[in-house]
């Protein structure tokens, strides 16, 4: 056999060594060692471009965050390492939220409170109270009611109990006021601004007589036509020519009223004040009031208002440097006197002119903020009044059912049996209380709408007074 026709020795397969050996015994394919690495494709690029830039831009801002917060915390947290007696009380702060004009959450105002400003006020042991409105006009009757107290207790009507003044802790009127001009009070938002000067010029106008809201609606539509019984006479089926007429019984004879039912009109004199006219008259100056401090503050809500809440959530330094701000000119307690508003002055042939906004001083603070209002809120007089007209158009029907089963003269369905229907004084109670929930709601919204200016007393000039920065 020739050399030729030998064939040639087979070539033996390397065996794998190291890492690709032990891939090959865990499962793992040993070809993802052969992988080349080779640039992302375009949509790739496209995407983590702009992950990475908005993943950026979160971390950077709330990094800033964290810098601003801890600046100023850095250069008030000597405040708190201050000596003080045991029983003297620390410095307190009253802070004020209204409402947000069409956001059903009410405590937004005072949230924005507790994320910027607090820290700092924390930071220098300062004490601080909140007060939410819940309502239209609750932050208003809020003030209102605390500076009628303060009158009935400066002129002896109200006596401070024997028991709070035997008490280690007790300090006379004189040392709370003092005590409470060093502190302050924090106004949030321009609606809070004006609910709280309205409810200033209201407690420090008003008379010192305790009035029963509730009480006091009720005399007023205790005789009104809404709950009157309409006769309805009827021809007797026994003598059709007797003419005789069948009356219901009155309310008074029904076998369910209310005592209420049963006084006397209200006589058109008003009834005489126990207090002298002399304490009852407005005073013609003004104690000092706490300082005050204006935190702007607006809320975006709507759809059409989503892209600046995304632009808020990616700039959130802006407001905490504000709230920072704000928080170290209280607790460096440094205020001037309130800038009044100007003198409107008298315009002639305003039937044909243009109205001139005329800038209103310290009142005009965050006044850009009323531009976000929703639209819908210009219909929210009407639509009280569409709810209050709803509302006494069903009354008579719900009146009469309750009347037709207290008397007995028909029976109850069976629906009425599972879900039994109010009775009058039910129906009178639940009238009650959505007048006053409708009334409270019209004045509050008279107090805060765009179109209304903020409650300015003369009296004001001497006694409030604004912190401003540290100098």
């Amino acid at each position: 056999m020739s050399t030729a026709d030998a064939s040639p020795n087979p070539v033996e397969p390397k065996q794998p060594s190291g890492i690709r050996a032990a891939l090959r015994y865990t499962g793992i394919p040993v070809h993802w060692l052969d992988k080349r690495p080779k640039l992302p494709s375009r949509n790739w690029l496209i995407f983590l471009s702009v992950t990475s830039c908005i993943t950026g831009y979160y971390i950077y801002d709330r990094r800033q965050c964290r810098r601003i917060k801890q600046h100023y915390i850095d250069l008030v947290k000597d405040q708190a390492d201050q000596a003080v007696d045991p029983l003297a009380w620390p410095r307190k702060v009253t802070v004020y939220g209204a409402k947000w004009p069409g956001d059903e959450e009410y405590q937004q105002a005072t949230k924005y409170f507790r994320k910027y400003v607090k820290p700092i006020l924390v930071a220098a042991a300062v004490d601080f109270e909140l007060v939410s409105g819940k309502r239209f006009g609750d932050v208003a009757e809020h003030v209102a009611e605390d500076v009628r107290k303060r009158r009935r207790i400066d002129h002896g009507i109200d006596p401070i109990p024997e028991v709070a003044k035997a008490l280690p802790t007790y300090k006379s009127p004189e040392e709370v006021a003092k005590h409470k001009l060093q502190g302050g009070i924090v106004i949030v938002g321009r609606p809070t601004l004006k609910e709280f000067m309205a409810g200033l010029s209201k407690g420090w106008t008003d008379p010192l007589d305790n009035v029963d809201r509730e009480d006091a609606l009720a005399r007023e539509l205790e005789f009104d036509s809404a709950f009157d019984e309409v006769d309805e006479p009827t021809t007797d089926d026994a003598s059709p020519s007797s003419g005789s007429q069948v009356r219901f019984p009155t309310v008074q004879n029904s076998p369910l009223f209310s005592p209420l039912q049963l006084r006397p009109p209200p006589s058109s004199s008003k009834t005489k004040s126990s207090i002298p006219d002399t304490i009852n008259a407005p005073p013609d100056v003004i104690p000092q009031v706490p300082p005050l401090l204006l935190v702007p503050f607006i809320n975006h809500i709507g759809l059409s208002q989503i892209p600046l809440m995304i632009w808020e959530w990616f700039n959130q330094r802006h407001k905490v440097r504000s709230g920072s701000e704000a928080g170290y000119r209280l607790v460096m307690s440094q205020s001037r006197p309130i800038i009044p508003p100007p003198d409107e002055p008298t315009v002639k042939f305003s039937d044909i002119t243009t109205p001139v906004d005329i800038p209103q001083g310290d009142l005009g603070f965050d006044k850009e903020a009323e531009s976000w209002y929703k639209t819908s809120l210009s219909k929210f007089s009407s639509d009280i009044e569409d709810a209050r007209h709803k509302y006494y158009e069903q009354l008579p029907k719900r009146l009469a059912t309750a009347r037709e089963l207290a008397r007995g003269t028909r029976e109850a369905t069976k629906e009425e049996i599972d879900n039994p229907p109010p009775t009058e004084v039910e129906l009178r109670a639940e009238r009650i209380k959505k007048e006053l929930r409708w009334r409270g709601d019209l004045a509050g919204w008279d107090i805060v709408k765009p179109q209304q200016k903020v409650v300015w007393d003369s009296r004001f000039s001497d006694a409030l007074r604004i912190f401003t920065d540290r100098t």
